[in-house]
């Protein structure tokens, strides 16, 4: 069987260009990145539609349907998420539905460590592969540098007099790389005497994790980016007042680095479908979701933009409905919720090693997450359908099990095979994701109100989205969000940084756990993309590498050309 990464060697690309042109881009907005990457210029690409259920003002969307595709949570086996929403983005097009697939940018990080590529997979994938799965655009490297700007900034402010009186001690901001690479979370700078500066702890996050990329996914504009970045605060001074960056004078800098960056990227699927691939916060850490931006200049060139969260829908789906879609405004037509037999049965208790064989009570046992996983996306109010993306090992036994399930809650249970079919595998996915935004059920709102204190939004989402019967905080926890409102930021959203394995904070918990406790460990004011992240349990904003990283097996082959990627 081929792989990834042969099959995408073995597509015809189109040139960019005539990919443009068929979406409707005037070539005016087109800024062609070698042969088969784009950035593109929203303000040069003409508005359209008048309704406002959908964002008819060019500012706030378009007149397209927004669909967004989420998950059960992950497993080892895999679901197929990504593959699942260029599937159905190639499926919606060959059937005549004008559509644009939204898609995060992949990071190093994973690339090297566990994954080894972010683009999809078999003939559901977009392409050029390595490209976008290596340097792409160098969105990230510029994220990356606009955030070490101003760490460079902060340090450089305490040796030259720290005139603004930040205490060394209460620095919050942290640099970044986007690689996993666990020995630089804490680390020491300022060592070596006193031309190197004051001697501080500091330390890495990964870039994906960084305020700077949520503020590029979720500014409006140039001009919001810079005064987003802006309101950066790096630390506090003695007194407890906020540093900012604008207090050091650096947005200006760093909007700069992030001029371009901030132009959504443009690239096609294996089948000539458009997709715009732009930003990449991870859900798990971060609010995992593509770029306003890139959004919503799909809203204005289609009549479907079929979008994908990361991770499942407890982490990426609900941060898509309650931070990007409130502060964005934008407004759901419908919900997909992917997943596997083989992921259900590792969430019945069946060990990777043993996926292969028919086992239905593991099934019954397992598919219990996506029920879950649907009546939560339905709290939102959006209908939903659920894509089962097929193995060969599967059996129609174990189909049948899946659609029992899924029939006390009305919804409709789809078998995928765009991994090996491309878009005539995800042809059914498309009648089922096309007659729910034709019905007009979707009644879209968060679960949480901007009134609600800090603490009752994370506890909302504690109890609603994960089942938790109570959420712990310390008291230095709970003296710190009373900080925050005082402060003036109680209206934010939330945005729960935890495991994704598991609705609870213990990765182990499978299947769909409730009555636990969820811990909060810190929280993190992220004043410049407007929200407050809770950190829970054991989770970290820089990953490690495994044991074995992806990065041993990638290389170059007698020809030079990249192989190891999947």
């Amino acid at each position: 069987m081929a792989t990834d990464l042969e099959i995408a060697r073995a597509a015809t690309l189109r040139p960019i260009a005539d990919i443009a042109a068929r979406a409707g881009i005037p070539e005016a907005a087109v800024e062609p990145f070698g042969r088969f990457k784009a950035k593109l210029d929203p303000a040069r690409i003409p508005g359209r539609g008048s309704d406002p259920g959908r964002g008819s003002d060019p500012g706030r969307g378009g007149s397209g349907a927004l669909v967004l595709v989420t998950g059960i949570s992950p497993t080892a086996a895999g679901e197929g998420k990504t593959t699942t929403t260029i599937g159905l983005g190639d499926a919606l097009n060959a059937g005549g539905t004008r559509t644009m697939i939204c898609l995060r940018e992949p990071s190093l990080g994973p690339c090297f460590g566990v994954k080894g590529g972010a683009t999809g997979g078999g003939r559901a994938q977009v392409a050029p592969m390595e490209e976008i799965n290596l340097h792409f655009t160098g969105d990230f490297h510029a994220i990356t540098s606009a955030n070490n700007l101003l760490s460079a900034m902060v340090d450089n402010h305490l040796h030259w007099g720290n005139a603004l009186g930040l205490d060394p001690r209460r620095v919050s901001w942290r640099r970044a790389v986007d690689m996993n690479d666990r020995v630089l979370r804490d680390v020491l700078v300022g060592l070596g005497g006193v031309g190197n500066g004051i001697p501080r702890e500091d330390g890495f996050d990964i870039t994906v994790a960084s305020e700077v990329m949520a503020i590029l996914c979720l500014a409006e504009d140039l001009a919001d980016l810079q005064a987003r970045l802006g309101r950066i605060i790096v630390g506090h001074r003695r007194d407890g007042t906020a540093v900012t960056a604008a207090d050091l004078k650096a947005h200006g800098a760093m909007a700069a680095l992030l001029r371009e960056a901030m132009l959504p990227n443009l690239v096609q699927t294996l089948e000539g479908s458009p997709a715009l691939v732009h930003g990449g916060p991870f859900a798990n850490i971060a609010h995992g979701c593509n770029s306003v931006a890139a959004t919503r200049l799909g809203l204005r060139l289609a009549d479907v933009v079929v979008t994908e969260a990361g991770f499942g829908a407890d982490l990426g789906g609900e941060k898509f409905c309650d931070i990007k879609c409130r502060l964005a405004g934008l407004s759901p037509a419908a919900c997909v919720v992917v997943a596997t037999v083989r992921a259900l049965k590792m969430h019945g208790g069946v060990a990777r090693a043993e996926l292969d064989r028919e086992d239905v009570a593991a099934v019954r046992r397992g598919v219990v997450n996506l029920q879950r996983h649907v009546e939560n996306m339905r709290r939102f109010g959006l209908p939903v359908v659920v894509a089962l993306n097929r193995f060969t090992t599967d059996t129609e036994a174990e189909f049948a099990a899946v659609r029992e399930a899924m029939a006390p809650l009305g919804t409709e249970v789809v078998l995928c095979t765009h991994w090996a079919d491309g878009a005539a595998g995800a042809a059914e996915l498309a009648r089922a994701v096309t007659g729910l935004i034709a019905a007009g059920e979707a009644r879209f709102a968060p679960i949480y109100g901007d009134d609600l204190s800090l603490e009752e939004k994370i506890r909302t989402v504690a109890r609603r989205i994960y089942r938790a019967a109570e959420v712990s905080f310390p008291p230095s926890v709970s003296a710190r969000l009373r900080r925050f409102e005082e402060a003036g930021f109680g209206h934010v959203p939330v945005c729960i940084a935890k495991t994704q394995y598991s609705f609870s904070a213990d990765p182990a918990l499978l299947g769909a756990p409730s009555g636990h406790v969820l811990p909060v460990r810190e929280v993190r004011l992220s004043a410049g993309a407007g929200f407050v992240v809770a950190v829970c349990g054991e989770v970290m904003t820089m990953p490690g590498l495994p044991r074995s990283p992806a990065a041993e097996r990638i290389g170059l082959d007698a020809e030079g050309r990249i192989e190891g990627l999947f």
